[in-house]
């Protein structure tokens, strides 16, 4: 499979995917069109053809999928100029990392994201007319500190605000990250550190 990829104006990852046999050159330069006006911030449905063109320079084979797929990024273009789309996130770096330059301002210019999250055992929530709740549980959590919950109390857990560099056995889940790092570097996305 090989599967376009783009961000919508608040910076989501959008997508679509067609077989192999129907890559071609054309396609990184005259792209392949789609709705615009279905993706957040882009156009309105009377005007809403745009132009995906990939950047062979992203390609990679996504170690996540099942089916090996090719993804690759695109830009995002009119389809009557070809003109870059002033709306793409995309687009809108490139313009940053160009003024930076011309202006002297700067010679380098970093993006990137910093995928920061919690993993945790039990997510509950519920949003009604007249009420709203969330839950949270984690093995790790210091309201378990006295609790068995089914398996053996054997360590100490974090105190209250002290869990952002914790040292294995109390960081249990050292195995898991450190599995998701290297599929991450299959798939050529630089971890510097992971905690």
């Amino acid at each position: 499979m090989v599967d376009l990829k783009f961000t919508d104006l608040p910076g989501t990852w959008q997508h679509f995917s067609f077989t192999v046999d129907e890559l071609s050159e054309d396609l990184f330069t005259e792209g392949i069109g789609f709705d615009g006006s279905s993706i957040r911030g882009f156009q309105k449905i009377h005007e809403s053809d745009m132009l995906l063109v990939p950047d062979p320079a992203t390609a990679v084979v996504d170690p996540a999928m099942e089916v090996p797929t090719l993804t690759l990024i695109c830009n995002v273009r009119d389809p009557l100029t070809l003109e870059p789309y002033t709306r793409d996130p995309r687009f809108v770096a490139q313009k940053a990392e160009a003024h930076l330059r011309e202006s002297g301002i700067g010679d380098t210019i970093y993006f990137g994201p910093e995928p920061e999250f919690f993993v945790f055992s039990d997510v509950r929530f519920d949003q009604t007319v007249n009420s709203g709740f969330y839950y949270l549980d984690s093995p790790e959590g210091v309201w378990n500190t006295g609790r068995n919950g089914g398996t053996p109390n054997l360590g100490h857990r974090p105190r209250r605000k002290e869990g952002y560099f914790p040292a294995p056995p109390t960081d249990s889940l050292q195995d898991l990250r450190s599995r998701m790092v290297l599929t991450m570097k299959e798939g050529v996305i630089p971890v510097e550190v992971h905690h």
